[in-house]
């Protein structure tokens, strides 16, 4: 749920800005200086940087781990058993496995940037102008129907992989048996590792991606291309 607030808060942004930002399509085709491909072939390319960008950015060593914001830590239903583990001097134990989490992310980021770009370029020029010019339900509409849910499925089994290369899932096994192993411990606490590192990895991508989208609207020297420049320039 979380993934489709975030993409859908920043194409609802890119529409509310329109105004501010670029002319408006009608006004842009009648004045022949761009026509409504050109238009959407921009938004598109601006989020194609955005991904390759954030991908690349976060799929360096610490790109996750160092992040103030982007950080993954122990999944909330999970959080009984880090406070209590601690609490037994085990915070070695605990540190690895946060430290895991956040590499899974990292590492699955090297290689989901295609991912995103197939799923930008699937965008027709009818869905750029509708996010363009539709209302706040525009984008998240079109997130939920032709976006989000492909890129999870399509990342989850990345996400598996990665978490199986960095140990995680041997980490989370040593957690939950020492937790276990506790008198009165809860024995059921035993999360879907991967949809969670999933959700989260996602999550940080999108908000890097506004974070390029914002960038590339507001800064003329971040618009890299001559499509970009006519799109994004001011009238």
């Amino acid at each position: 749920m979380k993934l489709f607030i975030l993409f859908g808060i920043l194409l609802i942004s890119l529409s509310i800005n329109a105004q501010n930002v670029i002319p408006s399509v009608n006004s842009l085709v009648n004045g022949s200086k761009l026509n409504k491909e050109d238009i959407s072939n921009g938004i598109k390319e601006s989020l194609r940087i955005g991904a390759e960008k954030a991908c690349l950015n976060l799929g360096k060593s610490n790109g996750f781990y160092a992040h103030p914001l982007l950080k993954i830590g122990m999944p909330t239903e999970t959080q009984k058993i880090e406070k209590t583990i601690r609490s037994l001097g085990m915070n070695t134990l605990v540190d690895d496995f946060i430290l895991s989490l956040n590499r899974a992310a990292e590492d699955a980021c090297t290689s989901a940037a295609p991912i995103f770009i197939r799923a930008i370029n699937d965008m027709t020029v009818l869905d750029g102008i509708q996010i363009l010019q539709g209302g706040e339900s525009a984008a998240t509409n079109y997130v939920r129907l032709k976006t989000a849910t492909e890129l999870q499925t399509r990342f989850n089994p990345i996400i598996q992989t990665s978490l199986n290369k960095v140990n995680a899932t041997a980490y989370w096994t040593k957690l939950v048996t020492a937790y276990q192993a506790i008198p009165f411990s809860n024995k059921k606490i035993n999360p879907d590792l991967a949809a969670y590192v999933t959700e989260r990895a996602l999550e940080g991508i999108y908000t890097e991606i506004a974070s390029q989208e914002k960038e590339i609207r507001m800064n003329p020297l971040a618009r890299t291309s001559a499509i970009l420049k006519s799109v994004f320039e001011k009238k």
